[in-house]
């Protein structure tokens, strides 16, 4: 669960145990999307390059016949069939991609990022107060010449401030670009439905005692665009949602793990470091959202 997705990461995983000169990589989605216009065709692709690498026991005449007989954009899936081949045999034409995009990031472009993201989230003040706590223990750590407990903090922390509620829900919905990007992948006439259980109607659990959700349509980005602009009230007297069991318990696990962060720097220099980042980092084992977060 807690594996690294990033593609370099994998690769590399998969080449120390194979060999380098046994593992092919395409990005076959960017690859899709640039010769399709769709991310859809990179099946047909990969299915092409492995072909082409003589890694399919199945004649072209079958596969060509397979793909006539499913009848869905048969033309499409026979081009993409024939660019995944050419990608195979002239690795140029499509590289893996993955180097660029998926670079390791520097601790200081983490802090960054996840700072800026807090300002989003709330606003500059709750942006500041992470990144207080951060420095903090960014320079405390120093003397012991190791960042494994700022990294711990800074990924924690974050986890803790930035929780998933209602405001953030439709922050993230309402967002610039995000309904603009389904537009543009999806054609033709089409609805957007959203799956919500908000707190405010009783809809019941199911049998894993889980908030049962209901379908709201499209009109419902009206009140989350509104909603969306109230995220000043999360935490104040005024927010209707923070008097829920489930918020109250997520603003309480920030303050404790402030309080963690304050015996940690008090303590951390008469033990081992590693040991003090494993304490630091048990935040990130909390998953889920309302019963299977409290649990």
């Amino acid at each position: 669960r807690d594996a690294d997705l990033r593609a370099m990461t994998r690769l590399d995983a998969i080449r120390d145990v194979l060999g380098e000169a046994n593992v092919d990589a395409l990005d076959a989605n960017r690859l899709a999307e640039k010769l399709f216009g769709d991310a859809v065709y990179s099946n047909m692709l990969l299915l092409g390059f492995g072909w082409q690498k003589g890694l399919a026991p199945v004649s072209l005449e079958a596969l060509s016949r397979a793909i006539e007989l499913n009848g869905v954009e048969i033309e499409k899936n026979h081009a993409a069939f024939a660019a995944g081949r050419l990608a195979a045999a002239d690795e140029t034409l499509a590289p893996d991609g993955a180097e660029e995009s998926w670079r390791a990031e520097t601790l200081d472009q983490v802090i960054a990022r996840r700072e800026a993201f807090l300002k989003d989230y709330q606003n500059t003040a709750w942006a500041a107060r992470y990144r207080a706590i951060v420095d903090r223990v960014r320079a405390a750590e120093r003397s012991h010449d190791s960042e494994v407990l700022t990294q711990a903090v800074v990924r924690s922390l974050f986890k803790l401030m930035s929780y998933k509620d209602e405001y953030e829900v439709a922050r993230l919905h309402m967002r610039t670009g995000f309904l603009e990007k389904l537009k543009e992948e999806f054609e033709g006439d089409f609805k957007v439905n959203y799956h919500l259980a908000p707190p405010i109607l009783p809809l019941g659990h199911d049998a894993r005692g889980r908030p049962n959700k209901r379908a709201f349509g499209q009109w419902m980005q009206g009140p989350l665009r509104i909603l969306a602009r109230l995220k000043f009230l999360r935490g104040t007297a005024f927010d209707p949602f923070g008097y829920t069991p489930d918020r109250r318990c997520e603003r309480e696990l920030i303050g404790w793990y402030e309080g963690v962060v304050e015996t940690l720097l008090s303590s951390f220099g008469k033990g081992d470091i590693t040991a003090v980042a494993a304490i630091a980092a048990a935040p990130m084992e909390i998953r889920g959202y309302g019963p299977e977060k409290e649990e």
